[in-house]
């Protein structure tokens, strides 16, 4: 039965986000759900607060429902593609043109009308890039991450594996569609000063068409709490001794392995510390079960069973509480675009070690708002920690500045703000421009 929908006087965007379980509710740490499905979710939700009506489009597969509520506002529209099962992130795009003409055909038929579409991954940008020069309506992407820069990486870090990058990550043609999706689209957003540098030097976009803005964090959730209810937090969740928190999903790229072995230098130095590894989703892939049965044969190996916890999956309602009840919260990744936990647990008045691979270290002072360490230093990585759970003052500083500076930067508020005056000042411009040379010539003028 086709679904009839309401028609609004309010402009309208469309989010565009593909890969993975996009939900009202999502299933954080399934196969490709993680920090981007919130982002596209928290923005989403914002910029209806600041008027719009706000279309979040996706793949539809498995028994999910074409159309789902999220807020006031916001909606969810599936389209199918590429059959009934789920379709790992890098491959993808081979079925994607199919799902741009579903959803131009289901535009078409609701005469529905953008504003302009925000696509977020390369995948969602090669979809949306063809949907939007359909309807002749601006398309801004957002990477979250680059393919050249994490092949880049791997290939430095990990040359013995990079026979086998080609075709897990499907790298040569995710950095041509990048490229031309960057050439090509009308604004590009980097998330971290280094994602703007390479987005104009090595894929050669514009200068003018790309920006800056950062991922954001709802305020109305993360925030510090008294020391009497951090306290009851603790009891609740089962804390105890000196906490060393890390979230998110089960991937090698996120570090954990590092972790312990930077963990294998704290537990002797302070011997109360417990490692909490809350990581993972309800439901664990073949990959994600073998990934945390080499995590725990490495606490076996430095004989830290009594001292390290793996905790699991942490339901995104219990999320924050987690971040209070923790004395320190680490981002180990190797390669991480931003860090939205991070960003998350400083909010929250959680002292906070990054690693020097992602973009967020570049937006902290070391000792003020956060610690970072060498992603690949385990000594420099566990002497951070050490440091935060030693000294008192050290703790209570990265606590208090770390929240300052979450709020002063990364609220989704000012980050949906941004956005929108973005593309205001686009459309400003282009009313502004010369036309002039655009017009026939007449040769008797």
């Amino acid at each position: 039965m086709s679904v009839k929908i309401p028609e609004s006087r309010l402009p309208r965007i469309g989010m565009v986000s593909t890969h993975g379980y996009v939900a009202a509710e999502p299933p954080l740490g399934a196969a490709d759900t993680g920090g981007q499905v919130v982002y596209v979710l928290e923005l989403a939700k914002k910029l209806a607060q600041l008027g719009f009506e706000v279309d979040i489009w996706t793949r539809r597969f498995e028994d999910q429902i074409e159309i789902e509520p999220v807020a006031d506002r916001v909606r969810i529209l599936r389209m199918p593609c590429g059959g009934p099962n789920f379709i790992d992130k890098e491959y993808l795009v081979r079925h994607l043109a199919e799902w741009a003409e579903h959803a131009l055909r289901f535009i078409k038929k609701h005469r529905l009308r953008y504003q302009f579409f925000n696509s977020h991954y390369w995948d969602a940008g090669f979809a949306t890039q063809r949907l939007a020069e359909a309807l002749d309506v601006p398309h801004i992407h957002t990477p979250h991450s680059l393919g050249l820069w994490k092949k880049q990486l791997m290939e430095r870090d990990f040359p013995q594996d990079a026979a086998h990058f080609e075709k897990k990550y499907n790298f040569t043609q995710r950095i041509q569609e990048e490229t031309i999706l960057y050439r090509h689209c009308d604004e590009v957003i980097a998330t971290t000063p280094p994602q703007v540098d390479m987005i104009v030097s090595d894929y050669g976009a514009p200068a003018e068409h790309v920006h800056m803005i950062p991922p954001g964090y709802d305020d109305n959730r993360f925030f510090p709490v008294s020391v009497a209810s951090r306290n009851s937090l603790r009891r609740r969740l089962g804390y105890e001794g000196k906490a060393v928190l890390a979230i998110g999903r089960l991937a090698r790229n996120k570090g954990y392995d590092l972790l312990i072995d930077a963990f294998s230098v704290v537990a002797p130095r302070i011997p109360d510390a417990v490692l909490h590894l809350a990581v993972g989703g309800t439901r664990l892939n073949a990959n994600e079960k073998l990934i945390l049965a080499d995590l725990k044969k490495r606490v076996r190996r430095y004989k830290l069973g009594g001292r390290v916890k793996f905790s699991g999956f942490v339901s995104d309602r219990d999320l924050a509480n987690h971040y209070r009840a923790a004395d320190v919260f680490v981002l180990s990744s190797r390669y991480e675009p931003f860090g939205m936990t991070a960003i998350e647990a400083m909010a929250c008045g959680t002292p906070t070690v990054v690693t020097t691979h992602g973009g967020l270290y570049r937006a902290v002072t070391f000792g003020r708002h956060a610690l970072y360490a060498d992603s690949f230093d385990k000594l420099d990585l566990g002497i951070s920690i050490v440091k935060v759970l030693k000294h008192p003052r050290l703790s209570a500083r990265l606590a208090r500045m770390g929240a300052h500076k979450a709020r002063s930067l990364f609220t989704w508020t000012g980050i949906a703000q941004q956005l929108v005056s973005l593309i205001e000042e686009r459309a400003t411009a282009l009313a502004f421009t010369d036309t002039e040379w655009d017009e026939p010539w007449n040769d008797g003028d």
